[in-house]
C-alpha cells in the first residue's frame, strides 16, 4: 500500500489544470461580450426604431420600399399598405418593406 511517486506529483498538477482551463476559457468569454456590444445590441436598436417607424405610419405619408420605389401611402391595413407612386397607380406592400419616411414635400 505504499504510493508511488508518480501519483504523488500529478496530484499538485491537475490542482493547477483547473485553473489553466479557467484561463484558456477567458478569452472566449470576452470575444463574446465584444462581439454583443460591437454586433448584436446595435442592430436590436435598429430593428426596435424600424419597428416604431412601421408602426407610426400614416395615409399622405410619403416612403421609400425595400426596393427603391418611393411613393405617398394611399391606404393601409394591419400587414399591407398601398403606395401611390403616380396619379392613378398604387402597389401593394408589406408595411415591414418600408425602409424610410421622407420629409413632407419631398415628392411632387
Amino acid at each position: 500500500m505504499f504510493i508511488s511517486e508518480a501519483f504523488a506529483q500529478a496530484a499538485p498538477a491537475a490542482a493547477a489544470g483547473g485553473e489553466s482551463s479557467l484561463l484558456t476559457m477567458l478569452p472566449l468569454v470576452l470575444m463574446f461580450v465584444v462581439l454583443y456590444f460591437v454586433m448584436i445590441r446595435p442592430q436590436m436598436k435598429r430593428q426596435k426604431e424600424h419597428k416604431a417607424m412601421v408602426d407610426a405610419l400614416a395615409k399622405g405619408d410619403e416612403v421609400v420600399t425595400a426596393g427603391g420605389v418611393l411613393g405617398k401611402v394611399a391606404k393601409i391595413g394591419d400587414t399591407y399598405l398601398h403606395v401611390e407612386v403616380a396619379s392613378g397607380v398604387e402597389l401593394q406592400v408589406q408595411r415591414s418593406a418600408v425602409v424610410q419616411v421622407l420629409p413632407k414635400g419631398t415628392l411632387k
